[in-house]
């Protein structure tokens, strides 16, 4: 009963669920004769399935994350933290705000370098959409939640996406006299973050956070049944893709 549990549960919710359907209607379509109909949502069940696999969105991360590892010994004068993302409005211990899941594990990784070196944190994002809130003041909140002192977090709030970061967070390292710095973001991102602070004219560190491929996984029945999680990361591995095809045509 529980193997048939674990079975069906991924078919009854998204995405599974428009596999379920897709198939269904394919099979409608297959039987009052429009083989044309019925090609093409097995066709589309059949990509939306393959989009939502462990095996097909580790194979697109690795190439991300490859070559990529987190230093044992990290040595600069400042960590450089690059936002990841905030529910701005949302109820928290000690305010509004709160990050996203991903920005969490950018968080913890600088807090443990920084209680390692003690250096400063420059936080960057700014906002992104007028109706929204700067994110880096919500991640300045946790980061001193967490133990950092104050007088060592640094906010920068006018970036709106990668290069901005790079640029701004590039500007105050140069005010403040910092030349070794740490780069702080998650895995897959790392590799257009390493490229924008070369176009802002800085060589970082790059501190890795939140690896989700998985190198040498043997790959069991569970993994082929479709699950949202893996549907977001294909998502986050196109996005990357896009913007290091971007950058590299536009820069």
């Amino acid at each position: 009963m529980f193997i048939v549990k674990k079975i069906i549960s991924p078919f009854l919710m998204p995405p599974g669920v428009f596999v379920a359907l897709l198939l269904l209607s394919s099979l409608w379509f297959f039987r009052r004769k429009n083989r044309k109909a019925s090609a093409v949502n097995f066709f589309l069940a059949f990509l939306v399935w393959l989009v939502s696999i462990s095996p097909v969105s580790d194979a697109m991360l690795r190439g991300l994350e490859a070559g990529l590892s987190m230093p044992r010994n990290p040595e600069g004068d400042v960590i450089l933290l690059l936002g990841g993302g905030a529910n701005d409005m949302v109820p928290d211990l000690s305010g509004i705000g709160a990050p996203s899941e991903e920005m969490m594990g950018r968080i913890i990784t600088a807090v443990r370098i920084q209680r390692k070196l003690r250096v400063p944190i420059i936080v960057s994002g700014g906002i992104v959409f007028k109706d929204r809130k700067a994110e880096a003041p919500i991640v300045r909140r946790f980061l001193v939640d967490l133990g950092v002192p104050e007088g060592k977090v640094i906010t920068e709030e006018k970036s709106r996406d990668t290069i901005e970061n790079a640029r701004y967070a590039v500007n105050i390292c140069g005010e403040r006299g910092y030349s070794r710095a740490i780069l702080v973001t998650s895995a897959s991102h790392m590799k257009r973050a390493l490229l924008s602070f070369r176009y802002a004219g800085m060589e970082v560190t790059p501190s890795p956070s939140d690896f989700k491929s998985l190198g040498n996984k043997r790959y069991g029945w569970v993994d082929f049944l479709p699950d949202a999680g893996e549907l977001k990361k294909v998502s986050t591995a196109v996005r990357e893709y896009i913007g290091l095809l971007y950058y590299r045509l536009a820069y």
